[in-house]
C-alpha cells in the first residue's frame, strides 16, 4: 500500500552517527569533550574581550561575534545529538585586512559605525537565509514515519526525504551557494593575497614566517569551513551511503567552532595578557 503523503507531519526519525553501540560511550566521551572546549574557550574569549579595554578594537570586535556564533552554531545540534546517544531517542522536534595592508589608516576606517553596520549586516543575512529555507520547507509534505540518514536535521537530508517537488528548495541552495563561494569566500582569498604580498616585502624572515604561520593556520580553517560543505552540499555521498556527509558536516558543525578560540585569538599576545590577568588578584587593573 502506498504511503500517504502529509504536510503535518510532528517529527522526524534521525538515525544518527553511523556507530556500533559498544563505541557510543567513546563516541559520546568525545563530542562531549569537543563540545564543552567549543563553549569554554568561546566564552572566555568574550569574557576576556568585554573585561580588558585593549581589546576593545574592531578586530576583537568582530572576533566576540565570532566566538558568540559558534556558540550558538554548536548548541544548536550537538547537545541533541549527545542525548540522542544516551537515551537512545532519535526523533526530533575584514578587520585583518585592514590592519596589516593599511596600518596608518587602521583606526580611520574601521570606525565604530562601519563595524557595527558589518555585524548586524551578517545577522540581517542569517536570518533571513534561516527564515527563508523554514518557510520553504514549511510548503513541502512528508510521509509518515520519514527517517532521515542524519545526526540532526540537514537541509539537503530532509529534502531528500520530502515526497514534494524540492526544485525551489534546491535551485535557491545552490544560488545561495554560488554567493557565499563568490563573495565571502573571494573576499577572504582576496584579503589574504594582499596581506601576503604586504608581508613579503618586509626584510626580517622571522617576522615573514611568524605571519606566514599565522595566516596559513587562519586558512586551514577557511578551507576545512568551506570545503567541508561544498563536499555536502555540491558532491553529495551517491547510493545509500551516508558516511561522507556525516563526518563532513561533523567537520564545519563541530569541529571548525572548536577550532577557531585556538587559532584566531587565545594564541596571541593581547589575548594572553588578559588570560593572565583574568586568573590574577582581582585588585589587577584592567585598564592601564
Amino acid at each position: 500500500m502506498r504511503p500517504k503523503n502529509q504536510s503535518s507531519v510532528s517529527e522526524f526519525l534521525l538515525l544518527g552517527l553511523p556507530i556500533r553501540p559498544q563505541q557510543q560511550c567513546v563516541v559520546f566521551t568525545l563530542f562531549l569533550g569537543v563540545y564543552l572546549t567549543t563553549v569554554l574557550g568561546n566564552l572566555l574569549i568574550i569574557l576576556l574581550i568585554r573585561l580588558d579595554c585593549r581589546l576593545h578594537t574592531p578586530m576583537y570586535f568582530f572576533l566576540s561575534h565570532l566566538a558568540f556564533s559558534d556558540v550558538a552554531f554548536s548548541s544548536v545540534t550537538v547537545p541533541k545529538m549527545l542525548r540522542n546517544m544516551q537515551i537512545q531517542c532519535q526523533s526530533i522536534t575584514y578587520a585583518g585586512y585592514v590592519a596589516v595592508c593599511h596600518p596608518l589608516h587602521y583606526t580611520t576606517i574601521m570606525r565604530d559605525e562601519l563595524c557595527i553596520i558589518l555585524v548586524a549586516g551578517c545577522w540581517f543575512l542569517s536570518c533571513a537565509h534561516a527564515l527563508l529555507h523554514t518557510l520553504l520547507l514549511d510548503q513541502l509534505s512528508f510521509c509518515a514515519g520519514t527517517v532521515i540518514p542524519h545526526f540532526f536535521c540537514d537541509l539537503s537530508a530532509v529534502l531528500k526525504s520530502s515526497c514534494s517537488d524540492t526544485s525551489l528548495n534546491e535551485l535557491l541552495i545552490f544560488t545561495e551557494a554560488g554567493l557565499i563561494f563568490t563573495l565571502p569566500l573571494g573576499g577572504i582569498l582576496g584579503s589574504y593575497i594582499c596581506m601576503a604580498a604586504i608581508i613579503l616585502k618586509v626584510l626580517s624572515f622571522k617576522r615573514i614566517f611568524k605571519a606566514l604561520s599565522t595566516c596559513g593556520s587562519h586558512l586551514f580553517v577557511v578551507f576545512l569551513y568551506y570545503g567541508t560543505i561544498a563536499g555536502v552540499y555540491y558532491f553529495p555521498s551517491s547510493g545509500n551511503s551516508k558516511v561522507k556527509d556525516i563526518i563532513a558536516s561533523l567537520m564545519y558543525m563541530v569541529v571548525t567552532p572548536m577550532l577557531n578560540p585556538f587559532i584566531y585569538s587565545l594564541r596571541n599576545k593581547d589575548m594572553k595578557r588578559a588570560r593572565q590577568k583574568l586568573f590574577r588578584t582581582k585588585d589587577s587593573p584592567w585598564c592601564r
